[in-house]
């Protein structure tokens, strides 16, 4: 049996987005993608629904790593300002460095830190072309350098002794 999705009314896109950013406020970041989804097939070059559906996705980095951020990627070109294209592409790097970090594997800190070096160049990129005012890449570049520098040298240095036989 094929369960076919019901689609909203175009008078209903803007409630919807309004109730995707609660949804993503309330850590549900699965019921925002899926809204955000549901506006995308009525408008499908809304770019508030494509920049809150990045968003939700981003919001699972924690959960599901490796097939959020190909998800996330692919929503950028779909972008049709330069700036967000660019913003957007280093809050996917510094989210994915931050979910880096939290699952803790060993190693991550230094992995982290490079993940968090390529936003950077995005925010410097977005940073290049910002308008007058709008200074969030500076502020995303600004945290991640922080981060770097809060988890730079966490993570204790492997030493082995040998082992002396008898």
């Amino acid at each position: 049996m094929t369960i076919h999705l019901k689609p909203i009314t175009a008078a209903a896109i803007p409630a919807a987005l309004e109730k995707a950013e609660r949804y993503r406020l309330l850590n549900d970041a699965a019921a925002a993608e899926s809204i955000c989804l549901d506006v995308l097939e009525i408008d499908p070059t809304n770019q508030d629904a494509l920049v809150s559906l990045l968003l939700s996705i981003t919001d699972q980095f924690p959960d599901e790593l490796t097939d959020s951020v190909r998800r996330a990627r692919d929503v950028v070109p779909r972008l049709t300002d330069e700036y967000k294209r660019a913003y957007y592409t280093g809050i996917i790097h510094e989210r994915r460095a931050k979910a880096i970090l939290h699952r803790g594997a060993l190693g991550a800190a230094d992995v982290a830190a490079g993940v968090f070096r390529e936003a950077m160049s995005w925010y410097e990129r977005a940073e290049a072309i910002r308008s007058a005012g709008d200074d969030e890449s500076i502020l995303r570049w600004n945290t991640c350098a922080r981060l770097i520098g809060r988890h730079r040298g966490t993570a204790p240095p492997v030493h082995f002794e040998p082992v002396l036989g008898e």
